[in-house]
């Protein structure tokens, strides 16, 4: 999962998702431009709330994601048309935006290809959130030794809080096998947690 930042071109585009959640602000964009740019713009909006209408289900376990899958083949292709023409539409920003959209035709549509994949980062971006105030707040560390701590505290929190696992309950463990020598507890769930519904958070 990716924006479309250009670090990541290395990167083959069927091998990434590229985030929706940031399209859908290029497709607002679009729409304040106006012109030819508004209806290219508002017509691929459509296509998106159709999209993630149908995702919904699939998240909430009412659309089976091969059928998500056949239902998303013709928004697929009025997607690409539309980027297709938007190419041509006369104005100049949007005609890029689109340009570089079908360069990476095929990140648009991973999550449609292969079960498990989301079609945005906000999961992600969830979980460094955190993270993110708490620099913020804290002036950072003073010392290398200090930012891995903060690394390796904060990687144990938000891997945690995904299977829904006691933060205290981990940390408390992980010092008394440190203090009894023996290896600490795994951050992976066991079969018995996912049974118990210790599981990763969808």
């Amino acid at each position: 999962m990716t924006d479309r930042w250009s670090a990541y071109t290395w990167y083959p585009p069927w091998r990434r998702q590229v985030c929706w959640a940031h399209l859908l602000r290029d497709i607002e964009a679009m729409i304040e431009r106006g012109g030819r740019s508004r209806e290219m713009g508002e017509a691929l909006q459509g296509q998106a709330r159709q999209m993630f209408q149908w995702w919904h289900g699939v998240r909430e376990g009412t659309l089976a994601h091969r059928t998500f899958a056949s239902y998303m083949w013709p928004v697929r292709q009025e997607v690409e048309r539309l980027l297709e023409a938007g190419q041509t539409c006369g104005v100049p920003k949007t005609e890029g935006t689109c340009r570089e959209l079908l360069k990476l035709r095929q990140a648009l549509w991973t999550f449609v290809r292969h079960e498990g994949v989301e079609p945005t980062n906000n999961a992600a971006e969830r979980a460094i959130r955190p993270g993110v105030l708490w620099r913020k707040g804290s002036f950072g560390t003073q010392s290398a030794e200090g930012s891995r701590f903060v690394e390796a505290m904060m990687t144990v929190v938000a891997t945690l809080k995904q299977q829904h696992r006691n933060v205290l309950a981990y940390v408390t463990a992980a010092c008394e096998a440190a203090l009894c020598g023996q290896p600490a507890p795994s951050l992976l769930p066991t079969p018995a947690d996912i049974e118990q519904g210790m599981r990763p958070a969808a």
